[in-house]
C-alpha cells in the first residue's frame, strides 16, 4: 500500500481563492487608478497655479512701468495711476486664477505635493523675466531652475496617493485626532510665545520671529484650507456638506490663519531684505505644512520607506534650487541694472500689500523699486 503524503503540495489554489485573490487584485488596481486620477489633477492644478502666478506678477510689473510712465509717478511714491492700467487689471485676473487653481488642487492631492509645487512659480517668473523684461539670469539660477523641476520631478513620481474622503465630519476625525491636537496645541503655543515675548524684544533684529509666526500660521491654514476645499468639492458632487457646523469652522479657521499671517509677513518683509525673507519663509512654511499633512491626514501611510525618502529628497532639492534662484538675485543687484528678482509662491498670495495692493515705501530711485518688491510680497502665500 503506498504511503500518502503527509504535506502535499497544492499546485493550484481552490476556486474560492482564486475569486479572493482577483477580487483583491481588482480592489487594489481600481483604488490605485482612482487615487492616481485624483493626484493628476491636483498636480495639474498645482502645475497650472505656478504657471499663472509666476506670470502675473511680470504682467503686473509691466503694467506699473507702463503707468509709471503715463503719469510720472511711481506705484511705490503714491502714484495710484496702475489702477487705469488695463494691464495691471490683467495681471491681478491673472494671479487670482493661480490662487483659486492652487485652492482646489488641495481638494484633489495630498498636500506633500502641493505645496513644495508651489515653488515652480519662481521658475517660470525668472525665465519671464528674462525674455521679456530683459532682466539678466544668472547662471547659477539656470542651475537653480534646474535643480526645482527635477525635485519636483522626484516628488510627483513618489508622491503619496490621495485617501477617499466622503464627509467633512471625517476630516474633522482627523484633526481632532490626539497626535494632530498635539501639534495644534503646540503650533498656538509657540505663536504667542513668539508674539508677546520675542516680537516685543527681538522682532525688528531676528528674522526667525515674524516669519516663525507666519510659518507656523500658515501649516493650519493650509490643513484648513484642504479641509474646506475638500468640502466645497464634496458639496459640488452633490454630497451638501455645508450643512455640518464642521465646514463653517473651518472657512472661520482659515479667515483666522490668514488674516494673522498677512500682519506678520508684511512686518518681516517691511522689517528685512526680502532676499532673507523669501527663502526662509519657503523653508519654514513648506515643511511645516508636509509635518502637519503627515499628521493629520496620514499622506505616508502605506508608503514605503524608499518612497518616503525619495519624496524627502525630492523637497530639499527644490528647496536647494529655490535658495539658489534667490542667491543669485544677489548677485544681479551688484550689476548696473537693477532690480532683478524671483517670485516664490508656495500657495495663496492675494492681499499681501497695503490696501491698493502696493508699498508705501519711499525709496530711492537707484534702489530695487518698491512695487517690486511688492510683487514679491504678493506672491508669499498666508
Amino acid at each position: 500500500m503506498r504511503a500518502q503524503n503527509p504535506n502535499p503540495i497544492r499546485q493550484y489554489p481552490y476556486p474560492h481563492e482564486q475569486k479572493e485573490k482577483r477580487g483583491t487584485r481588482e480592489k487594489k488596481i481600481h483604488s490605485i487608478m482612482v487615487f492616481s486620477k485624483d493626484n493628476l489633477i491636483g498636480f495639474l492644478l498645482a502645475l497650472s497655479s505656478s504657471a499663472f502666478i509666476g506670470a502675473s506678477f511680470i504682467i503686473k510689473k509691466k503694467g506699473l512701468r507702463k503707468a509709471a510712465a503715463a503719469s510720472g509717478v511711481r506705484a511705490g511714491v503714491g502714484g495710484y495711476s496702475y489702477l487705469m492700467e488695463p494691464l495691471w487689471w490683467l495681471g491681478m485676473i491673472t494671479m487670482i486664477t493661480g490662487e483659486v487653481a492652487n485652492f482646489v488642487a488641495y481638494a484633489f492631492a495630498p498636500a506633500v505635493l502641493v505645496t513644495p509645487l508651489g515653488a515652480l512659480s519662481i521658475i517660470i517668473s525668472a525665465v519671464l523675466a528674462h525674455c521679456i523684461l530683459k532682466e539678466k539670469l544668472h547662471q547659477l539660477g539656470v542651475l537653480g531652475c534646474v535643480m526645482c523641476i527635477a525635485g519636483s520631478v522626484i516628488i510627483v513620481i513618489h508622491a503619496p496617493q490621495e485617501r477617499s474622503i466622503t464627509s467633512v465630519q471625517e476630516i474633522w476625525t482627523m484633526a481632532t485626532q490626539p497626535a494632530f491636537l498635539l501639534y495644534v496645541g503646540s503650533v498656538i503655543v509657540l505663536v504667542f510665545i513668539l508674539i508677546f515675548y520675542f516680537a516685543p524684544q527681538c522682532g525688528h533684529s531676528n528674522v526667525m520671529v515674524f516669519t516663525g509666526i507666519c510659518s507656523l500660521m500658515g501649516s493650519l491654514s493650509v490643513m484648513s484650507v484642504k479641509a474646506l476645499g475638500t468640502s466645497l468639492k464634496l458639496s459640488l458632487e452633490g454630497n451638501n456638506q455645508l450643512i455640518y457646523p464642521e465646514t463653517w469652522f473651518f472657512m472661520i479657521v482659515v479667515a483666522t490663519c490668514v488674516v494673522t499671517q498677512m500682519n506678520y509677513l508684511n512686518k518681516a518683509l517691511d522689517t528685512f531684505n526680502t532676499a532673507i525673507v523669501s527663502p526662509i519663509y519657503y523653508v519654514m512654511f513648506t515643511s511645516l505644512t508636509i509635518i502637519a499633512s503627515v499628521i493629520m491626514f496620514k499622506d505616508w501611510d502605506g508608503q514605503s520607506g524608499g518612497s518616503i525618502v525619495s519624496n524627502i529628497c525630492g523637497f530639499i532639492v527644490v528647496l536647494s534650487g529655490t535658495i539658489l534662484l534667490h542667491v543669485t538675485r544677489d548677485f544681479e543687484r551688484s550689476s548696473p541694472f537693477k532690480g532683478n528678482y524671483a517670485p516664490l509662491s508656495p500657495s495663496f498670495s492675494a492681499g499681501l500689500c497695503n490696501g491698493n495692493g502696493e508699498l508705501s515705501n519711499h525709496e530711492e530711485e537707484d534702489e530695487p523699486c518698491s512695487e517690486e518688491v511688492c510683487l514679491r510680497r504678493q506672491e508669499l502665500y498666508p
